[in-house]
């Protein structure tokens, strides 16, 4: 019997066989995690970033938000863009306090030590406002940069660019000895209004759009690339610029004066680049009113576009030389109606000088010195109040009286209906002819003039002098007091009566009216008859 057998409830020990793979599995997974730093079977969040180079960045480097590590480089790889340029992918591995990753992020590419040879990965995760990415999304490379290596600087300062740069400086050194440091210490007052309005048109350039500053970019360089395209012009040019430049160095006593004057300039701009800046709002909100138009105008331009195609074939050269022929005869009649026109187009230029500087103002003039050319304004409140009106106004104020002619009017012709009374004050008009009022006249305002001016036809209406409505109240002419009810006067009167009824009964009876007129004057009564 076996040992095993004798004692059944002894433990059975492990073979070696199994100890031996048990241990192999706790040694892989302790070298793993000691390798790796990872948890495995975990998920992790990955953000590709395209870089025009690697610039020595490589896997296990470092990624950090602002100083703070929160991730590694998983890989890096080569890709093809479609213009056949190549660039570097850097898959980057972010752990959860460096999440979440917004659409503006950006990356950049920066070296941990002053000499170079340690780069690590620099995340800025975007604004808050932008939309957040998922897991694998790439940055394109407008949001990535990488620093400027020390020997591209070294190769970018040959000797030809270095004596150029040492004799710049040497320049800038001289400029600034002397009163140009003084000068330039005087202008640092104005940095700060400067720099203040380079802000603003720093944040104009960024756009609307997240897309704009990318597109300005874009056709930026597609600009760029064009220019590139023709160095010899391009050669040319920069040599036409020294050329320019020496002639301006000839030159130096007049550069001279001439930023001599630059003060006196600035001082003078200052004030009209302020009132300039004054008027941007309105003309923001003129472009914000104009946009809705401007977008509109698509439809109207596709409308216009088979008017433009009548057009042009209108203006080609057969429809032309038809038209040419057509005018042939009229033109040199219109050379002479032109020439003819000249002295007509002076008179109305005089015309209209002298309706804008004479006739225009005098309409606007009041007669304020004199109380009797007033007029009342019953809707003030508190009754009447005398107020001059203007010209223009004031001698208006027949035209409804004369318009009561056409209310009046028969196969005969148009008539006026005038109701005139007689007055016990008379006064001589001529030698044959007299007018009585009811009231006595105070005054005549304006006085007739002792001469009557002289007049000049050839004096030019615009050149004359405004007329002065100021006056000074002359004396009545002479009155003649008359007794109305004096034998004579009555005798008289019943004669102009009587003829005037005939004249009335007349013209009564030749229009076949039953109407009777009478020389007998009508009483109250019958006037309180005819109301009724």
């Amino acid at each position: 019997m076996s040992p095993a057998a004798a004692n059944p409830n002894r433990r059975r020990s492990m073979s070696p066989f199994v100890a031996g793979v048990l241990a192999l599995v706790v040694i892989a997974i302790v070298s793993y995690l000691g390798f790796t730093k990872a948890i495995p079977f975990q998920h992790h969040f990955t953000l590709h970033a395209v870089f025009q180079t690697s610039n020595n960045i490589k896997k296990g480097s470092p990624v950090r938000i602002a100083g703070v590590n929160v991730g590694k480089v998983a890989s890096v790889s080569r890709i093809v863009n479609p213009d056949g340029s190549s660039a570097a992918d850097v898959a980057m591995r972010i752990n959860g306090n460096g999440l979440p990753i917004h659409r503006d992020a950006t990356v950049a590419v920066r070296p941990r030590i002053f000499l170079e040879g340690n780069f690590f990965a620099d995340l800025y995760p975007g604004t808050p406002s932008a939309p957040t990415v998922g897991d694998g999304y790439t940055l394109p490379v407008q949001q990535t940069s990488t620093p400027v290596q020390l020997d591209q600087i070294l190769s970018a300062l040959q000797s030809d660019t270095r004596t150029d740069l040492e004799k710049t400086l040497d320049n800038y050194s001289a400029a600034l000895a002397g009163s140009g440091g003084r000068g330039f210490n005087l202008s640092t007052p104005y940095w700060k209004p400067a720099y203040q309005s380079t802000a603003q048109v720093s944040q104009a350039l960024q756009g609307l759009d997240p897309s704009d500053l990318p597109n300005f970019l874009r056709y930026g360089a597609t600009t760029a690339a064009a220019i590139d395209a023709n160095p010899a012009q391009l050669q040319s040019l920069i040599t036409d610029f020294n050329t320019t430049a020496n002639s301006f160095a000839r030159e130096q006593a007049a550069l001279r004066a001439a930023i001599a004057e630059l003060p006196r300039t600035l001082q003078a701009g200052i004030p009209a680049l302020a009132a300039l800046n004054r008027s941007f709002p309105p003309v923001r909100a003129l472009v914000a009113v104009l946009r809705p138009a401007v977008r509109s105008s698509g439809p109207a331009i596709d409308a216009l576009l088979p008017f433009i195609k009548a057009t042009r074939r209108l203006v080609s050269p057969p429809e032309l030389e038809g038209l040419v022929r057509d005018l042939r005869p009229t033109v040199p009649q219109l050379a002479q109606l032109n020439a003819a026109m000249v002295p007509l187009q002076e008179q109305v230029r005089a015309a209209a000088s002298c309706q804008n500087n004479d006739i225009l103002p005098l309409t606007q003039d009041k007669v304020t010195t004199d109380p009797t050319f007033v007029t009342t304004n019953p809707s003030q409140v508190g009754g009447n109040v005398a107020l001059a009106e203007p010209v223009y106004q004031d001698q208006a104020k027949f035209l409804p009286g004369v318009n009561g002619e056409s209310r009046s009017g028969d196969a005969n012709g148009q008539s006026f209906r005038v109701l005139a009374n007689s007055g016990n004050n008379f006064y001589k008009l001529g030698a044959n002819s007299f007018f009585s009022t009811a009231a006595p006249l105070m005054g005549v305002n304006p006085p007739p003039p002792n001469a009557r001016p002289p007049l000049n036809p050839n004096a030019p209406c615009e050149n004359q002098q405004q007329p002065d409505l100021r006056t000074t109240e002359g004396a009545p002419p002479k009155q003649v007091n008359v007794a109305t009810n004096s034998p004579s006067v009555l005798a008289a009167t019943a004669k102009a009566q009587a003829v005037a009824v005939k004249w009335v009964a007349d013209q009564l009876k030749l229009s076949k009216s039953p109407l009777k007129v009478s020389n007998i004057p009508i009483t109250l009564a019958q006037i309180r008859s005819l109301h009724r």
